[in-house]
C-alpha cells in the first residue's frame, strides 16, 4: 500500500457534530479532518478554530444548510469560507472548486451497476482530486472503479471496524472517511 496523500493519514475522521468537530480540533493525530453536516452560519467561527488548530478541513458542500450546492454557493464557500477542500456530488460546485485551487472530492454512491457507469461517466466532466466510494466496503468494486476511474479513491460509509478499514485499504484505497469515532485513532 502507498502513503496516504493526506500526509500519510490513513483514516480521515468526518465530523458529523460540532461537538465531534472540537474533539477533531484537540488531537494531534489528525490534520485532516471532514466536516459533514452544519448551518452556514456555524462555518466563519468553526473555521476561525480549525485555523488556530492547524486542522485542514475537508468541508461537504451538500450538507451545509441554509446554501445551495451550486456555483454561486461554491464560489461563497471558496472565497469567504477556504477551506483545503470540498466534497459534494455536483460537479459544478466541484469544477468551482477546482479553478480556486481547492482539494476536491466527488462522493460515488453506488446502488447498482448502472450507478456505477453513471458515476464513471460524471467523473470526466468533474476531474476531481479523490473519489469517495460509498459504500466503503464494497473491496471488489472498490478495485473495478479504481482501474477504471485513474482518480485516487477513498472509501466511505458503512466503514464499522478495523477490518473494514483494512479491506478497504487493501482494495486500493488511499485513505477511509468514517464518523465512528472507534475508528479515528487507525492511523
Amino acid at each position: 500500500m502507498s502513503a496516504s496523500p493526506f500526509g500519510g493519514q490513513r483514516v480521515i475522521p468526518a465530523a458529523k457534530t460540532v461537538k465531534d468537530f472540537e474533539l477533531l480540533l484537540s488531537s494531534k493525530r489528525h490534520t485532516y479532518i471532514i466536516l459533514l453536516q452544519t448551518h452556514l452560519a456555524q462555518l466563519p467561527p468553526l473555521f476561525r478554530l480549525a485555523r488556530q488548530h492547524d486542522k485542514r478541513v475537508l468541508l461537504h458542500a451538500d450538507l451545509i444548510q441554509g446554501l445551495k450546492h451550486d456555483e454561486a454557493a461554491a464560489q461563497f464557500l471558496c472565497q469567504y469560507i477556504r477551506p483545503y477542500g470540498l466534497i459534494s456530488t455536483h460537479s459544478s460546485v466541484l469544477t468551482v472548486a477546482r479553478k480556486h485551487h481547492l482539494t476536491t472530492i466527488q462522493r460515488m454512491f453506488l446502488l447498482d451497476s448502472q450507478s456505477l457507469d453513471t458515476s464513471l461517466r460524471l467523473l470526466a466532466s468533474a476531474t476531481p482530486n479523490f473519489v469517495e466510494v460509498i459504500p466503503g466496503v464494497l473491496a471488489d468494486v472498490m478495485a473495478e472503479i479504481k482501474a477504471r476511474a485513474q482518480v485516487p479513491l477513498l472509501a466511505g460509509g458503512f466503514i464499522r471496524t478495523r477490518d473494514d478499514v483494512e479491506r478497504a485499504l487493501a482494495a486500493g484505497a488511499a485513505a477511509v472517511t468514517t464518523s465512528q469515532q472507534e475508528l479515528w485513532e487507525l492511523n
